[in-house]
């Protein structure tokens, strides 16, 4: 996004006289940045803010405004088969049919009222970023200083900064004392990064613009000063809300198959009714209006109605398992879209790491130290060759620990006496330096009243090192000096331990953190004379004694190395995408398991790759580091390309935009920013890798439910369709009308299935491959059991219709024995299709299936209101059965039942043998 031209204001032209292009502030010098802003270190006059904030507007994201509780529950209408149910409920008012009117009706209503109450809340991710703006700020004005409103801040304001401010804009520093920012919601890097004023090459990445202060992000500490650069939709944050506006969400495979099913239904149905209504009035003399009603009989038996509520509740099904697994879906058709996944695209910090700094490892001149435990709980072993060692028993380990924690701001709160949460209180990675220290033996409030601060030099960057002076009670004046190892090995003269300095030695040792993706530090000391209280740059610039290094990571989290291990065995491929440093990246993902063999690619390769390049990289690398949110929608988009159906985690507001273009976006819940919650469709409630393992078994098992449910729909609407079809041909009386077939769907759908829903899950769940996201929905077995059970429908009703009439029984009488015969089969079926080919076949489903046998109860009591109650025999023209129409109606859905179970194990025995011979793929 190209910052606005200012030329129109008159105050700044749209490229310096250099040719800098005014995306590049922090490829300029301060000076060269003020006065491309036409301001000084003083500030705008109040009149000249006036005129810009007139002509470059408020520093303000665009809102989004979300759906109406209207517009979404007309959405619910918005797909093809419900469009046909109106039109048929439409036709039949014109026609006086009330009954079949209303009937058609109150199932348009159910549906949609279900699809309403389950669907999520609308998208907030651009209201959740505009939170992260601070109401007011301090800035210069005329030389005075002032608090303004944030969204009054204008390109060529001057702004202070202080640590616990969150930064109002995009802000180019040309004062800085020890600034550092928490920049993990833009870029993903772990720890804060210290700011400084000069200038970086143009084409760094954003975690590298080090003299430059991004809209939304926290000062952790020191204080500096800057000028306005960029507000508004203008700032990194106002591009990332633009990415937002402009990533489409795409629908879910299950939602795209839906619909393509709805579409190729309803040009069959519709190609047949004309015929049938063609054929029925004009071929057999049929009266207009009962030819026209048949046909709106045939379409409602056709259109599975029932369908969409059913797959609604199996899915609000599944969101409960899910919430119970910490896997909160926060839009239904998430939950399929899950059991489909072929990738996982992962943020790094905070979820696969626990984003809490660690210390690792401690080396010294004559040893390395791994330091045991993880995050900031002060428990944790430190160990020599995998063997125990005391601290104590190594004055070189303790005094790195000493100054560790002594040249140190940040300070550990534990919140109850019995809790194991402790949270730091400053820079994170001096919270681990603390908690290290603590791990060592030492007591930070003993240590710091027997070693009292006299003096300190904050930490810059330009000089890359903190010192603090310190006094004992016994007269000692110790200099303590931490900072970038490179810096600090050329001001020491010798070790501690008075052995010589090696730099060969140490350095070996930094190459060693750095390949790790640890982050170093070295630590010195110095003595200095009794007397002296204050410290200056020559005190700490030489002849200090090298302690020791630090390794510090943000380390993995324990059960994601376990998840990664169960993905991979469940054909599921992840790839890390952050913003952080490569070295990080591939330490981490080596610790996780994602390969043998780490391939790494950074941002700034990524921006010279053509889009076959690109697709190539994507599908080869499991690392991506340095990454912007454009590189990671490109990347998301380059792998959905090859038809992977593909999971995008994260928690920053980096990772939003991405979260919406993937196929499901996955937040972090607890430490999740709002702006990336509100774009995903899931949010983790424990910010825990695996649970992303448990939700996508939850998907796996409710598409094998839905695949049941839609098994079991088809055929049973297709034989109500062709017993309608084959009394027009025929030219029969219709055994069944439209409301009758209407209330069979409708109260089959909701008492016998929904049971699907809650069966468990198969054994080999998680051992298969992701399916395919073009697996059709409609497999060749499914199109084969529509025709062949339509076929012993048809048989099953018209036997005993035909035989019902021959009997003297009334049309209603035999409509009613039709009705009920319909909803026996269906009974009978759904425990077919729920049942494994073997093991006592159909009867065996109903074993210990409390929901199996609370949709047989519920449907039995529906249908026994249906044919004996008064006022159901008026709406539906159906009349009382005997007890002996039930035994007929029992014969005829048995014999049924018998020649579908035969037909399915002769199936199962022929794919069986198929598998043995190796004859299917």
């Amino acid at each position: 996004m190209k910052t606005r031209n200012l030329d129109q204001t008159g105050s700044v032209s749209n490229k310096l006289q250099n040719g800098t292009n005014l995306q590049s502030w922090h490829a300029i010098t301060a000076e060269e940045a003020l006065k491309a802003q036409n301001t000084t270190a003083d500030g705008l006059d109040q009149a000249e803010a006036s005129r810009r904030l007139e002509t470059q507007g408020y520093n303000r994201l665009p809102s989004n405004a979300g759906r109406s509780g209207w517009k979404r529950l007309l959405d619910q209408l918005n797909n093809v088969l419900i469009y046909v149910l109106l039109l048929s409920a439409v036709i039949a008012v014109v026609m006086n049919h009330w009954v079949d009117a209303a009937v058609i009706l109150a199932v348009v209503i159910v549906n949609a009222w279900i699809g309403f109450i389950q669907e999520g809340k609308a998208e907030k991710a651009l209201e959740a970023i505009q939170n992260l703006l601070d109401p007011r700020s301090s800035v210069f004005r005329g030389g005075q200083r002032r608090t303004v409103s944030a969204e009054c801040l204008v390109p060529g304001d001057i702004v202070a900064l202080e640590a616990g401010d969150r930064a109002p804009a995009d802000i180019r520093l040309f004062s800085s004392k020890g600034v550092s920012a928490e920049e993990a919601a833009l870029t993903g890097e772990s720890v804060p990064v210290n700011k400084s004023v000069d200038p970086v090459s143009k084409d760094a990445p954003l975690g590298d613009r080090v003299c430059m202060v991004f809209s939304g992000t926290l000062i952790t500490q020191g204080h500096g000063m800057g000028v306005v650069v960029a507000t508004g939709s203008n700032t990194e944050l106002g591009k990332i809300s633009a990415l937002i506006q402009s990533t489409p969400s795409l629908k879910t495979p299950l939602l795209r198959k839906m619909d393509s099913f709805g579409r190729q239904i309803t040009a069959v149905i519709s190609v047949v009714s004309i015929l049938a209504f063609l054929g029925a009035h004009f071929g057999r003399n049929m009266p207009f209006t009962d030819a026209f009603m048949a046909v709106v009989g045939l379409f409602v038996a056709a259109i599975p109605e029932g369908l969409p509520a059913v797959m609604t509740i199996t899915l609000a099904i599944g969101v409960r398992r899910m919430a119970a697994r910490n896997a909160i879906i926060r839009r239904l058709p998430a939950v399929e879209t899950l059991g489909s996944v072929s990738i996982i695209c992962s943020d790094k910090t905070g979820t696969l790491t626990r984003n809490e700094m660690t210390v690792t490892r401690l080396v010294t001149s004559n040893k390395e130290v791994e330091v045991t435990g993880v995050g900031y709980v002060p428990r944790g072993d430190l160990l020599v060759d995998q063997k125990r060692m005391e601290a104590q028993d190594d004055s070189n380990v303790t005094d790195l620990a000493r100054i560790a924690l002594l040249c140190n701001d940040a300070t550990l709160e534990k919140k109850t006496d019995t809790s194991a949460d402790w949270t730091p209180h400053g820079d994170p990675m001096e919270g681990a330096l603390v908690t290290m220290a603590m791990k060592a033996g030492l007591d930070p409030d003993l240590e710091r009243k027997t070693w009292q601060r006299t003096d300190e030099i904050p930490f810059d960057s330009r000089h890359k090192f903190m010192a603090t002076l310190c006094h004992d009670h016994e007269g000692r004046n110790l200099l303590m000096v931490k900072g970038a190892p490179e810096r600090i090995l050329s001001m020491c003269s010798a070790n501690s331990d008075g052995s010589e300095l090696k730099i060969e030695y140490w350095n070996e040792k930094v190459d060693m953190m750095a390949s790790a993706g640890w982050r170093a530090l070295a630590f010195a000391r110095k003595l200095i004379a009794p007397s002296q209280r204050s410290v200056e740059f020559a005190d700490a610039e030489s002849g200090l004694e090298l302690v020791g290094l630090v390794g510090l990571m943000d380390p993995p989290r324990e059960e994601a190395i376990e998840a990664v291990r169960q993905c991979r065995e469940a054909g599921i491929g992840i790839k890390m995408i952050t913003g952080d440093h490569a070295a990080t990246a591939t330490g981490i993902a080596k610790a996780v398991g994602l390969g043998e063999t780490i391939r790494t690619v950074e941002g700034s390769e990524l921006d010279q790759m053509n889009e076959d390049e690109l697709e190539k990289a994507a599908n080869e690398s499991q690392v991506f580091a340095r990454t912007s949110p454009e590189h990671k929608i490109r990347l998301v988009e380059a792998l959905q390309k090859r038809g992977n159906v593909i999971a995008m985690t994260g928690d920053g507001v980096n990772d939003a935009p991405a979260l919406k273009r993937a196929d499901i976006g996955i937040a972090m819940g607890r430490k999740g920013s709002e702006a990336a919650k509100e774009a995903a469709e899931m949010a983790l409630a424990d910010d825990n890798f695996a649970s992303i393992v448990a939700a996508v078994q939850e998907g796996r098992i409710v598409y094998d439910n839905l695949k049941k449910v839609i098994a079991w729909t088809l055929p049973t609407n297709g034989g109500e369709a062709c017993t309608i079809l084959a009394a027009l041909i025929f030219g029969l009386s219709l055994p069944v009308t439209a409301a009758q077939i209407l209330w069979v769907n409708m109260i089959t759908a909701v008492t016998l299935g929904l049971t699907i829903a809650f069966d468990p899950a198969a054994k080999d769940i998680m051992k298969r491959a992701p399916r395919p996201a073009k697996d059709p929905l409609l497999t060749s077995r499914i199109v084969w059991q529509v025709a062949f059970v339509s076929v012993m429908i048809v048989t099953g009703v018209f036997g005993i219709f035909i035989w019902s009439r021959d009997n003297g029984s009334s049309l209603e009488t035999a409509r009613t024995l039709v009705v009920n015969t319909l909803v026996i089969l269906q009974v009978i079926y759904l425990l077919i299709v729920r049942a494994a080919p073997v093991r006592g076949g159909w009867l065996h489903s109903m074993k210990n299936s409390k929901a199996v046998w609370i949709g047989i109860g519920s449907v039995a009591i529906a249908q026994l209101v249906f044919t004996y109650a008064p006022w159901m025999n008026r709406i539906f023209e159906t009349e009382p059965l005997s007890a002996f129409s039930w035994g007929k109606i029992a014969l005829v859905g048995i014999g049924v039942g018998l020649v579908v179970e035969i037909e399915k194990r002769i199936h199962h025995s022929w794919t069986q043998r198929r598998k043995r011979t190796g004859l299917t793929g």
